[in-house]
């Protein structure tokens, strides 16, 4: 069995190290001085406990020499998946199952949907259809993914909190390979539910994320701040409505009130989004499959969304870095 982790980051390193721990090898597409780092001593992981783990991966910049994958974890931000999609060809063959682990709207979305949007290509995200023919809509396992992690320097990752993947075909059956994803990552210590409707979940974390991510990253407030503040807060709760209204169109369920969902960041109290930490350290925004994809899904569904249209205008005023690979 050859499984491989595209993008040796937080997510990457942390679910490489416990998966390791279980005696289930994997290799890690990464680079410069984390990945020389790895090469030289191994990965180490730091627990929330702050117990250290090291585990000696196999680990390159070079996925032609690891050869065709029968499993493929994509753990890189959206802004890499573009400029990476060369670097995944070697690792993907006819059977490669590919399972999604980034934010926001993914290149999939409308594969197998079961309502009169199917099979609509997301233009903001695959203009030229080159992802879709990289990574095979078939081959893909949906995730989304919780648990919050940080490289605290090369070769060293710190597990904060959070342990849970949910997992889920498209088309909401519970296959083969979807049960051994899930069964090797509960072994490995991490929750990881079968989903039927993972595009409900999808659109959970999204709410979330494309309200206070953006709003944190042009404000550099908290999200404590930001529910706190009573303009951003309004704004927040605008652009969740928005959504929910555009994910209700599309089929979607969000089994939680606008309500609870903010109480929900408020408790989390003084974070950083991921968004936020990128701008500060100079890096690539998942912008397009956060921000730019709900735009498209709102013209799309015929649904305003004058609030989230806000967010693409305000960040043409910040020198943001161009994407890159992983």
């Amino acid at each position: 069995m050859k499984i491989c982790i595209f993008g040796g980051g937080s997510i990457g390193g942390l679910l490489a190290v416990n998966l390791e721990k279980i005696g289930i090898n994997v290799s890690i597409i990464a680079r410069g001085q984390h990945l020389e780092v790895m090469k030289k001593n191994g990965l180490t992981l730091i627990d929330p406990t702050g117990e250290e783990n090291t585990a000696i991966v196999t680990c390159t910049d070079e996925p032609d020499s690891l050869g065709v994958q029968d499993y493929l974890f994509l753990t890189i931000k959206s802004p890499a998946l573009l400029p990476s999609l060369q670097a995944m060809k070697p690792l993907i063959g006819k059977d490669t199952t590919i399972i999604t682990c980034m934010n926001g709207i993914p290149h999939w979305y409308f594969h197998k949907l079961d309502n009169k949007y199917a099979n609509y290509k997301i233009k903001c995200l695959d203009p030229n259809l080159l992802i879709d023919t990289i990574l095979p809509p078939d081959n893909i396992v949906g995730s989304v993914v919780y648990p919050a992690c940080e490289i605290v320097k090369p070769g060293t990752i710190r597990h904060i909190a959070g342990n849970r993947f949910s997992l889920g075909e498209p088309e909401g059956s519970e296959s083969d390979r979807l049960r051994f994803i899930s069964d090797i990552l509960k072994r490995a210590g991490f929750r990881a539910p079968i989903q039927k409707n993972i595009r409900d979940e999808i659109w959970l974390k999204l709410i979330g994320n494309l309200s206070f991510n953006p709003i944190s990253a042009l404000t550099g407030a908290t999200l404590e701040q930001i529910c706190n503040d009573q303009g951003t807060e309004a704004i927040v709760r605008a652009m969740m409505t928005e959504a929910k209204i555009i994910a209700e169109e599309l089929g979607a369920k969000i089994n939680m009130s606008i309500e609870k969902r903010i109480d929900g960041a408020r408790k989390v109290g003084a974070h950083k989004t991921s968004m936020l930490q990128d701008i500060e350290a100079g890096k690539p925004i998942e912008i397009d499959s956060i921000i730019i994809a709900v735009k498209e899904l709102g013209e799309l569904t015929c649904c305003p969304t004058p609030y989230i249209d806000i967010i693409p205008v305000s960040y043409t005023h910040l020198t943001l870095p161009t994407n890159r690979e992983v």
